[in-house]
């Protein structure tokens, strides 16, 4: 998730020791083998996000002050992500090649790091609190990320192996979709006033919204199913071009982590082992590319960020099914919400806001450069840890992307 943030000027002390202890505690079930390798280009090893997000404080935080010590100055190397300010790094294809420092030493390095942020925090001033605060959020995402990580890998595995085993009950179907008017004329959208932000989520602005409504629940496993039964990915009319020739290049036939049972259902793998597909939960891990197919086929269309964002001002977004602890992560029946449950893929690109300009220094590199070929998701999801959402934050990922719990909310013009 490569989101950066405006730093905050709030005086309010950051969650720091119990954010970094989530960390941790997401990754106890791991062996040193489990934190160590990469199982994809787009993915990256546990190991590799717990230093990271170390050195996030470690750099930004911690560098300048008078008599602090690296913990080893070779690893603002091996950790520093894509920050081009801050010199040459390790490929990010090859990070799962470092078997070295072992999943022991980065935890001595994180003790390290919260020790010293833990013995300055009384005295950091609004500057340096707000970028402890943003070391905060971004640790947040690393969270989420390491969860989708560790599935991706785990999914690899012939062994299906659970990181926490969960019994799933049945469910009953969710009733069929109902529908709900939108806002439509001039609406703003965007972030302002006091909180935290990241810099792409402003400036606030107006624009203009079409008569339209939004699903009140995001798309379900079962209806998935019947996209899949009425030939959805083998018919082209209902697929963009690029989308079109995905499928037939990656001999796409469901969503991600998704096979066949052998008696004509599915099962699906998750954080929790290979169990049956759970028909009344959102569908998750699915593409842009399927997403837009599936609502051209349903007769609707994604919805607009704007929509989405306008439907979402006056809900809780520290409601719905959100990462709270260590434990079993996966879309649930029920998860109705515009908050929690999966990612919702909007028909946007993402894009600068009108007078947008990215934050200045190191830390403002990586959300403006990335606004290319990207498209909006809304809402969190199951992984997202909770407190970290706002109807105006903005994810973004690829159009061929679906290792995240991405799903689905269906959008229709009046």
């Amino acid at each position: 998730m490569t989101v950066q943030a405006q730093p905050s000027r709030s005086e309010e002390r950051p969650p720091f020791a119990r954010v970094r202890a989530l960390s941790l505690a997401l990754a106890a079930p791991l062996s040193d083998a489990d934190a160590t390798v990469q199982s994809m280009d787009d993915a990256s090893p546990a190991k590799w996000h717990l230093a990271h997000s170390s050195w996030f404080f470690e750099t930004f935080v911690l560098r300048d002050l008078p008599g602090y010590r690296p913990f080893d100055p070779r690893y603002g190397f091996l950790f520093n992500s894509y920050y081009e300010a801050e010199g040459p790094r390790h490929a990010r294809p090859r990070r799962g090649l470092l078997t070295r420092p072992s999943l022991d030493e980065i935890r001595a390095y994180r003790a390290h790091v919260d020790a010293a942020v833990t013995a300055h925090l009384a005295a950091f001033d609004a500057d340096r609190l707000a970028l402890i605060a943003l070391g905060c959020q971004h640790e947040q995402q690393h969270q989420e990320l390491l969860l989708t990580d560790i599935l991706h890998l785990f999914a690899q595995n012939p062994l299906a192996p659970a990181l926490w085993e969960a019994r799933r009950p049945p469910a009953p179907l969710p009733p069929p979709l109902g529908w709900r008017d939108g806002a439509e004329g001039p609406v703003e959208i965007g972030h302002a006033g006091p909180g935290f932000a990241f810099d792409c989520e402003g400036p606030r602005h107006l624009t203009l919204l079409a008569p339209h409504q939004l699903a009140d629940r995001p798309v379900s496993a079962a209806e998935w199913i019947a996209f899949i039964d009425a030939g959805g990915y083998r018919e082209p009319r209902w697929w963009l071009s690029d989308g079109w020739a995905w499928v037939q290049r990656e001999g796409i036939e469901a969503p991600l982590y998704w096979q066949r049972d052998g008696e004509g259902g599915w099962l699906s793998f998750g954080l929790d082992g290979l169990k049956p597909v759970d028909r009344a939960a959102p569908v998750t891990h699915v593409s842009f590319y399927e997403a837009d197919a599936f609502a051209a086929w349903a007769g609707a269309r994604l919805p607009t960020e704007a929509e989405w964002e306008s439907a979402a001002a006056g809900d809780d977004p520290a409601g719905g099914n959100q990462l709270d602890a260590a434990g079993p992560v996966r879309p649930l029946p029920g998860d109705a919400g515009l908050f929690g449950g999966v990612w919702e893929w909007t028909g946007s690109a993402y894009r600068p806001y009108p007078g947008f300009r990215p934050a200045a220094g190191a830390v403002g590199e990586y959300n403006g450069k990335f606004m290319s070929g990207q498209f909006v998701l809304k809402g969190g999801s199951c992984a997202t840890p909770r407190g970290h959402l706002r109807a105006s934050y903005r994810n973004f990922f690829y159009p061929h992307q679906r290792w995240q719990f991405t799903g689905v909310r269906l959008a229709r013009d009046l």
